[in-house]
């Protein structure tokens, strides 16, 4: 199972990543615990200076733009 954390408040841009996150993984039946971290103290852990920003199986992938849907599921592929 994957571990996916979109990083960030409850912004636009942070909305729309975990939207297009959860688009991926329904559209690659991909087995995948998703959550939204909003402590700073948990998001500075993972070296994220803007958010949002995406996490998969505990490796920063992106930080400061909402992913689009293809990008997300070039990552999980990986």
């Amino acid at each position: 199972m994957r571990l996916i954390r979109m990083l960030g408040a409850d912004s636009p841009a942070c909305r729309e990543l975990e939207e297009n996150v959860r688009r991926a993984v329904a559209e690659l039946a991909v087995e995948a615990h998703v959550e939204r971290v909003t402590d700073m103290d948990v998001i500075t852990i993972y070296g994220a200076m803007m958010t949002p920003a995406l996490v998969i199986d505990g490796e920063l992938k992106a930080a400061g733009r909402a992913l689009p849907t293809a990008e997300i599921k070039r990552l999980l592929a990986d």
